[in-house]
C-alpha cells in the first residue's frame, strides 16, 4: 500500500488478492472534496511515428564474420542475437541507427553461403532481397580468414544488385591484422574498411563513411504512421513464421520444419483489407527467460520487448497436440503486458474429430480465465480462414481501446452495487464511492472505496463490466483506492 499526502490509501492488488485493510469508517464526512478531473487520464500507448524515406542500409556477409555484431556496435546497444556459432541470425532485421545527425534504418541479415539447401538457401535468399531493397550494402570480410570463394560469389550478388557497396574488413583488433586488410583490394570493391565490431576500433571512421555514402532520400522502408503492432507469440514449431508469410503473400520469415528457426524478431506491415498492421514475429519460447541460455535467452528477452512495444498479441497454439503448461504460460504473459489478447488455434487442417472434442475439453478447464479472448481456428499452411483473423483483431483493438466516460461508469457501479452489494466480512461492509477510468490500452480503473474489495467481488465488476461495455479481447486492470481515517487533534 502507498499513502498520499491527501490520506488515500492506493492498494497494490499484485501483492496479495486476499489482504485485510481495515474496512469503513463511521461515515462518509471524513472523505476528502475530491474532482475526477483531477486523475488526468493517461494518453493511448505506443503512438509511434516513422519516417517512411529514411536511409536503408543492408549488412551482407557469410556466417560468424560478425555482422550482428557490428549492428550492436552501430545502434549502440545489443539488440542484434550475437552467439559465436555460425547461423544465429536467420531473418532480415531491421534496426533504427543514426551518426552526426543522419538517421537511417540497418537491416541485419543472416549468413549467405554458395549453393546453399533447405532453410540455408532460405536465409541466403532473404540476405539478397535485402540487398536488392537497400540504398547501400556494406560487405562484412572476416579479416583473419581473408578472401574465400564465397565472398567472391557474394560480391557477384552484390554487383548485380547495383548498389553502393562499402566493404568492411571486420576483426582487425589491432595493427597487425589491421595491415592484413590490404589483401581484400582483390575483391575489386576499392579500399576496405579496417573494424573491430568487437571492440569499436575503427567504428567511427566507418560511420562517416557510411553516412557520406547515403543518399539524402532513401527507399525508405514502408512505415505508415503509427499502425497497429502485433506480436506473434508462442512455442517453437506452431507457425509464426508461416502465419506471417501467408498475411504477407511472400517468404518474408525463414520457415522450417526445425523449431526455434526464428531467433531475432521479424517485423512487416502487411495490409489486409484497408487495414494496414505491423505484424512482429517472434522467437518461439520453449521456457522461462531465466531457464534459457545463449541464445535462446537473449531470444526470449528480444520476443517480451517486443511484446511490450505491441499493442495486440496473437498466441499460436498448435491444435494438433494437446495444451501444454507453456501454452497458457505465454497467454498469461501477454495479459500480464497488458496487451489485446486473440488465440490462433494453428494447424487446424490436421486435427480430426476426436481430436476437437479433446481440444475443447483443454480449453474449458486450461483457459476458463481467458474466456474474453476471442479464438480463431485457422492454418497457417493452406491460408484457411485467415481472413477471420483480421476481423477478431479489429474487436480486441475496440476493446483495448474503449474508454467510458465518468458519468456512465459510475452510474453502473451504483446500479451494480444496488444490485448487488460486496458481502458484509467482520460487521463491515465496503462500498464504492465513486470511480474513474484513468487509461485505456489496457482499460484501467480506479476505485474510490471505503473497504478492501475481495478478489470474487472485483472478478464480478469485471464480468459485469465486460457484459455492459464489451472490452472483448482486453485485460481489465482494477485499482483501489481507499482513505484512511483521520486522526483528530
Amino acid at each position: 500500500m502507498n499513502h498520499d499526502d491527501d490520506g488515500w490509501v492506493e492498494i497494490d492488488l499484485s501483492d496479495d488478492d486476499d489482504q485485510n485493510v481495515d474496512g469503513p469508517l463511521e461515515d462518509d464526512s471524513s472523505f476528502p472534496e475530491f474532482n475526477l478531473d483531477d486523475l488526468n487520464p493517461a494518453d493511448d500507448l505506443f503512438q509511434e511515428n516513422r519516417d517512411a524515406n529514411l536511409p536503408v542500409v543492408a549488412v551482407i556477409g557469410r556466417p560468424n564474420v560478425g555482422k550482428s555484431t557490428l549492428v550492436n556496435r552501430i545502434i549502440g546497444e545489443r539488440a542484434a542475437v550475437v552467439e559465436d556459432v555460425p547461423g544465429v541470425t536467420r531473418d532480415r532485421v531491421t534496426y533504427s541507427a543514426e551518426w552526426n545527425g543522419r538517421r537511417f534504418n540497418l537491416v541485419d541479415t543472416g549468413g549467405w553461403e554458395q549453393k546453399a539447401r533447405g532453410m540455408q538457401a532460405q536465409i541466403a535468399a532473404q540476405a539478397e532481397r535485402a540487398a536488392a531493397d537497400a540504398d547501400v550494402v556494406m560487405l562484412v570480410v572476416d579479416t583473419e580468414v581473408g578472401v574465400t570463394d564465397t565472398d567472391e560469389a557474394i560480391v557477384n550478388v552484390l554487383r548485380r544488385a547495383g548498389r553502393p557497396i562499402i566493404l568492411v574488413a571486420n576483426k582487425s583488433d589491432d595493427a597487425a591484422t589491421e595491415l592484413q586488410a590490404s589483401d581484400l583490394w582483390s575483391l575489386g570493391l576499392g579500399e576496405p574498411q579496417p573494424v573491430s565490431a568487437l571492440h569499436g576500433r575503427g567504428s567511427g571512421d566507418l560511420l562517416d563513411r557510411l553516412v557520406a555514402a547515403l543518399p539524402e532520400q532513401g527507399k525508405g522502408l514502408p512505415r505508415d504512421s503509427g499502425p497497429t503492432r502485433v506480436a506473434l507469440i508462442g512455442r517453437p514449431n506452431t507457425g509464426k513464421s508461416s502465419l506471417l508469410n501467408a498475411l504477407a503473400g511472400s517468404d518474408r520469415a525463414v520457415v522450417d520444419a526445425k523449431a526455434g528457426t526464428t531467433v531475432d524478431p521479424v517485423d512487416e506491415l502487411i495490409t489486409i483489407g484497408e487495414r494496414t498492421w505491423w505484424f512482429v514475429d517472434t522467437a518461439g519460447i520453449r521456457r522461462r527467460s531465466h531457464q534459457a541460455s545463449g541464445s535462446e535467452y537473449y531470444a526470449t528477452l528480444r520476443t517480451e520487448a517486443a511484446l511490450d512495444r505491441a499493442q495486440l498479441g496473437v498466441v499460436l497454439l498448435d491444435a494438433s497436440e494437446p495444451l501444454s503448461e507453456q501454452d497458457v504460460r505465454l497467454i498469461s504473459m501477454v495479459v500480464e503486458a497488458g496487451r489485446g489478447l486473440v488465440i490462433a488455434m494453428n494447424k487446424w487442417d490436421l486435427v480430426d474429430e476426436d481430436r476437437r472434442n479433446y481440444l475443447e475439453r483443454e480449453i474449458d478447464r486450461d483457459l476458463a480465465n481467458v474466456a474474453w479472448a476471442p479464438r480463431v481456428n485457422i492454418s497457417a499452411r493452406t491460408g484457411r480462414h485467415i481472413a477471420r483473423l483480421e476481423a477478431a483483431l479489429i474487436e480486441v483493438e475496440e476493446g483495448w481501446r474503449t474508454r467510458i466516460s465518468t458519468g456512465r461508469l459510475n452510474a453502473f457501479l451504483a446500479e451494480l452495487e444496488q444490485a448487488h452489494p460486496h458481502p458484509v466480512r467482520g460487521g463491515r461492509q465496503p462500498r464504492i464511492l465513486y470511480g474513474a477510468q484513468v487509461a485505456s490500452g489496457p482499460p484501467t480503473f480506479v476505485l474510490f472505496v471505503t473497504g478492501f474489495l475481495e478478489a470474487g467481488y472485483r472478478r464480478f465488476i469485471e464480468r459485469r463490466l465486460r457484459e455492459d461495455f464489451g472490452f472483448v479481447g482486453s485485460p481489465i486492470r482494477l485499482q483501489m483506492r481507499m482513505r484512511t481515517r483521520r486522526t483528530r487533534s
